[in-house]
């Protein structure tokens, strides 16, 4: 746990007490807080009230004398659509409103410190697709090259849970737009922005105020070296504004497809191919294409992202390609399960959105796809270019009808569930063939999430595999 520091003897209100806002509450209370907290569901409170918390009904005004401090969860609306009344009670008092990721930033660098030889560094990344895939990757080399590390965030340990910071350690956090929204400290050493696409759009009235939230990471004092993917303009806008020139190698443009070798640092893949670039001359390279943890593209650039950010720490190129080698890739994002018959069954349950599975597509060949599920608004019309490498797509789930209208002349089948999808894919398949779960739609019409949805495929995959041995 990491202590909160500058709340000794104040009153901190705390909103949400999930998993996230009880580890906040607790790390408050080290910090020699008076914590008082709210849950809107009853269940919640009576279980925290429970474990200790002091439950205070904040939506009396009577409840604020005394309160500091508002610290929320991150799902929580702050701004858009609307804040939530807690919120705005807050604001209308004049009382900050702050969340844990703020809190680490101001309480992870103690005085300790002083007498480490390396101080500990935090590498922040964020972006709306690859950011999970492109932290466990940072964080794999980092174990890998027997760096201390500490993962968390939006994957893994919430960061108020993690431990102290060491000598040489380098805390690798996983950061959303909900989180870079709010947080009122954001000073990380090494800043990742992977790419943009719409999503969560209601949280931030729009397209761009969901950017606005991604920039704050390198607006709010600003890391030391900024890793940018370049392949949209919101990319290479943020790139324009972070280098006070062309030969500012504080920010490493990033690219799944463009060759960058006039930037002062970059990292670009290309037909498989990663090349860092600086002042104009090719520093490394890397075959990523027999690397079966990061297949595709997309893979390609959350390995660029990666890599970039382990070497703005100072690790070599050979110690960085030995460690992607032995990345096993995460759950549910491009996973392999198995291969059965020369048939290879890949789980991207997480790909929920059209940018997502358009990315999971272009990374095989000969794809037997598995989509649907609560279809999102606009459809799947707009993979109609990334159709020509599935031979057959089985619809699954709410959308599935919606689905089959909008593929076009693409082969496909109304399979309804996983099981069948699952049984009718691995019938047909042919060796050579990907069968690849990339919904392009929500999990909630038949699972309470998209892992579950992926722990299903998988566990159809696996008894499978079973009975070909």
């Amino acid at each position: 746990m990491i202590p909160v520091q500058g709340v000794e003897d104040q009153t901190v209100a705390v909103l949400g007490l999930g998993r996230s806002g009880k580890a906040t509450a607790a790390a408050l209370a080290a910090g020699g807080a008076r914590v008082v907290a709210w849950d809107d569901g009853v269940d919640t409170r009576e279980a925290a009230g429970a474990d200790g918390l002091q439950i205070l009904d904040l939506t009396r005004d009577a409840a604020w004398q005394g309160v500091s401090l508002l610290v929320v969860s991150p799902g929580i609306p702050h701004l858009y659509p609307r804040p939530h009344p807690i919120i705005a009670k807050a604001y209308e008092l004049g009382i900050p409103v702050d969340n844990d990721v703020g809190l680490f930033f101001r309480s992870y660098a103690t005085d300790d410190w002083q007498g480490f030889d390396r101080p500990p560094r935090v590498i922040a990344v964020t972006g709306s697709n690859g950011k999970s895939t492109t932290t466990a990757l940072i964080h794999h080399v980092l174990t890998v090259c027997d760096r201390p590390t500490q993962m968390g965030g939006n994957i893994g340990t919430g960061v108020l849970s993690l431990d102290p910071g060491i000598d040489g350690e380098v805390v690798v956090l996983e950061l959303s737009s909900y989180q870079t929204d709010l947080a009122r400290a954001l000073t990380p050493d090494v800043a990742v922005f992977t790419n943009l696409s719409p999503d969560h759009l209601d949280r931030h009235a729009g397209h761009g105020g969901y950017f606005a939230a991604k920039r704050r990471l390198f607006a709010e004092g600003g890391p030391d070296r900024a890793v940018i993917g370049v392949d949209e303009v919101e990319g290479l806008f943020l790139a324009g504004q972070l280098a006070v020139g062309p030969s500012d190698d504080r920010v490493i443009r990033v690219s799944a497809g463009q060759k960058l070798d006039r930037a002062a640092w970059s990292v670009f893949a290309r037909k498989g191919f990663l090349s860092e670039y600086r002042k104009g001359r090719q520093a490394a390279s890397i075959d990523l294409r027999e690397m079966l943890g990061l297949p595709g593209a997309h893979n390609h650039q959350n390995a660029c992202a990666a890599y970039a950010a382990c070497r703005a720490i100072g690790l070599a190129p050979r110690q960085i390609e030995a460690a992607f080698h032995s990345f096993a890739g995460l759950p549910h994002r491009s996973q392999t399960v198995a291969e059965i018959g020369g048939v290879r069954y890949v789980n991207d349950s997480k790909a929920t959105n059209v940018d997502a599975a358009a990315k999971a597509l272009q990374a095989f060949d000969r794809i037997r796809w598995i989509a649907g599920g609560l279809g999102k608004d606009g459809g799947i019309a707009a993979l109609a270019p990334y159709l020509d490498h599935v031979s057959k797509a089985y619809l699954i789930g709410h959308s599935a009808r919606d689905f089959a209208l909008e593929i076009g002349q693409t082969p496909h089948e109304i399979a309804e569930t996983m099981e069948d999808a699952v049984a009718h894919a691995h019938a047909e398949a042919e060796p050579g063939d990907t069968v690849l779960l990339a919904p392009a739609a929500a999990s909630f019409d038949q699972y309470p999430n998209f892992e579950k949805r992926g722990e299903h495929f998988v566990q159809l995959v696996q008894a499978l595999a079973a009975k070909s041995r």
